[in-house]
């Protein structure tokens, strides 16, 4: 978690320093910065992720609301695999989800007006862009709200 600074003014806080996430083993650039926004509690938005040679780092936080975020490990030779963890993520806890690749990716809205914003370690590359469904069954993601307002892709996400 960030350490936040604050004072009668407000807060200050660092969310990237070089150095720090090289000690937990990053070393690749953030090569693009995306911002969205949900506007209805109970969106869900996800499982996304980029097929190789294009997988990608994120780096998501939340500046407006709150949401559940949720990761799914996709490497085939992980202790992990298949396994997926999420965490609140909000406005207010200043907490930031670290998705390294080769994990699938999706969020849901906690609050109306989400929004979240991400880095990334590779370019969007629709020719990669891949997903799999936010219900599969095989996953069994625990969503902490009745899923609404998912895009037709993400409802076309094919199981495992």
């Amino acid at each position: 978690m960030p350490k936040v600074l604050g004072d009668s003014r407000g807060w200050f806080m660092r969310t990237y320093s070089k150095d720090r996430f090289a000690e937990i083993g990053h070393s690749k650039e953030w090569v693009q910065m995306n911002h969205s926004y949900t506007a209805l509690k109970g969106t869900v938005r996800g499982m996304h992720f980029q097929q190789p040679p294009y997988e990608e780092i994120k780096l998501v936080r939340c500046i407006a609301g709150s949401a559940y975020d949720v990761i799914v490990d996709l490497r085939k030779n992980s202790a992990t695999y298949l396994q997926w963890f999420g965490a609140e993520i909000s406005a207010s806890n200043k907490q930031m989800m670290y998705i390294p690749e080769g994990f699938a990716h999706g969020f849901q809205a906690l609050t109306d007006g989400v929004e979240l914003v991400y880095c990334h370690s590779e370019f969007y590359t629709p020719a990669s862009e891949s997903g799999i469904r936010y219900n599969d069954p095989k996953i069994n993601i625990q969503w902490p709200l009745a899923a609404i307002e998912l895009s037709a892709r993400d409802q076309q996400h094919p199981l495992l």
